[in-house]
């Protein structure tokens, strides 16, 4: 039996990935987390700078290990983290989130949806927690995202903006796709519908409207007219976060978003899309040689980028384990994925995951940088299919 369905399975990895960042991720000196341990053994490679989403998710970790029952030395850290967020990141004066900091000094004050939109889901999963002044930089951010980033003419968010907040031409699927994720968790923090009638909205408008440009795929680039840029980077297939191609793995994580979606509303139009979109992951994206998903691929699913990546698979987890109440085939899909994962993408010795790997499972550089990956997707998967075990066990059984 696949021991990631039993509620102890998953537990025990949830702590692992906590624990491989607590406590070295505290900096009680300069404050808030160094987010930069090596994926190998855990060594400090960088202790200065600090990452506007490194700071939220890590915020957002230690919230949902207050949630989960986690170790004591959970609260303790989230409150640690938002501290830092809320006055280190905060830029009083032109009312934004800073984006990179060199110990507390801004080194890039680049406005990103992508960073707001994690400092919105810390500050939901920190009010959910019961973490001091999560309320009030939930409200904060919010308010941000709706003054300076929304455009209510499209129903979606703009990408980023200037400083000073000049608007730039890009329009993107991921800042709204995260932008989705947070508004979910704002309204399971405080019940509250203006949070759902929006994420509803940004769902609606970009996995059913948007997408009907690419045959119902999701592409990721868009021109300001949330037009597909089917050209951008098309010259750089290996860009660190703005690659051409589809990918098999936002797929799998706007099925996980519609299904959650689904559990909140009355339409029948979430569910139906998360299957969709799982399917299409999988169709698309499964690597029948070697295994494991693709990083991104042709309309036709021919790779792109055949790297397989540890965030794919922990989004695809939590996907399949939230659509196995409706369908046995993705409780199959969920141990499928989790072996794989096992067998390649987690480290063995301290429970942690490796963010990328060639496509034949192998690694071929230390995988560092400022943005770097601190647990949030395997955390998050854990801890949805630890909340599908405890509603609906018959799923995996």
């Amino acid at each position: 039996m696949n021991v990631y369905r039993t509620r102890a399975g998953l537990r025990h990895q949830f702590r692992d990935v906590l624990n491989f960042y607590y406590p070295a991720c505290i900096d009680t000196t300069v404050g808030g987390y160094v987010a930069q341990l090596d994926e190998r053994d855990g060594h400090i490679y960088d202790s200065r700078t600090r990452h506007l989403v490194a700071t939220a998710r890590g915020v957002h970790n230690f919230s949902l290990g207050v949630l989960a029952d986690g170790p004591d030395w959970c609260r303790y850290a989230a409150e640690h983290g938002l501290r830092f967020l809320s006055t280190a990141h905060w830029d009083a004066d032109r009312e934004g989130y800073d984006w990179l900091l060199d110990s507390r000094e801004s080194t890039d004050r680049t406005r990103y949806c992508y960073g707001h939109a994690f400092v919105l889901l810390a500050g939901a999963r920190a009010l959910q927690a019961g973490i001091p002044g999560a309320r009030a930089e939930l409200e904060r951010v919010f308010d941000v995202l709706e003054e300076r980033f929304w455009e209510p003419e499209h129903g979606l968010y703009a990408d980023r903006a200037s400083p000073d907040w000049a608007l730039a031409s890009y329009r993107g699927q991921n800042a709204n796709m995260h932008a989705c994720e947070a508004l979910l968790a704002a309204y399971e923090a405080t019940g509250e519908d203006r949070f759902l009638e929006r994420a509803t909205t940004v769902a609606d408008r970009f996995t059913r409207e948007v997408t009907s440009a690419t045959d119902g795929l999701l592409w990721e680039h868009y021109t300001e007219d949330w037009e597909p840029d089917l050209s951008y980077n098309e010259d750089e297939p290996r860009h660190q976060f703005r690659p051409p191609g589809y990918q098999p793995g936002h797929h799998a994580e706007w099925a996980k978003l519609l299904a959650l979606l689904d559990d909140h509303g009355s339409a029948s139009w979430p569910l139906e899309r998360a299957i969709e979109l799982f399917d299409t992951a999988i169709e698309l994206g499964w690597d029948e040689e070697y295994g494991g998903l693709y990083y991104t691929v042709a309309a036709d699913g021919e790779p792109i980028v055949p790297d397989k990546y540890g965030w794919v698979h922990t989004e695809a987890i939590g996907a399949s384990a939230l659509l196995a109440p409706h369908d046995e085939a993705y409780a199959d899909w969920y141990d499928r994925l989790w072996e794989h994962s096992v067998e390649h993408l987690r480290n063995p010795k301290y429970g942690n995951w490796y963010e990328r790997l060639t496509r034949s499972h192998e690694r071929d550089d230390p995988n560092r940088g400022t943005a770097v990956e601190p647990g949030y997707h395997p955390l998050t998967n854990c801890w949805l299919a630890m909340d599908v075990l405890e509603d609906e066990p018959a799923a995996f059984e």
